[in-house]
């Protein structure tokens, strides 16, 4: 498993716990800044998946 998957993921859940922190405070600012730390915690998810593929397709 590639190391931006991991770093992804802990960043989506970074993110999410982020995003419903500044919900319940009622700070849009936490809230937007959650949101986007989630959001891109999934690109680099994504991007890990992506290296994850073509590693294992090298190796056939």
């Amino acid at each position: 498993m590639d190391k931006d998957r991991i770093d992804g993921a802990a960043k989506q859940v970074k993110g999410s716990i982020k995003e419903g922190v500044g919900k319940l405070t009622g700070d849009a600012k936490t809230e937007a800044e959650g949101s986007a730390e989630k959001a891109a915690g999934k690109v680099q998810n994504a991007v890990g998946g992506a290296k994850d593929a073509a590693r294992d397709a090298f190796k056939r």
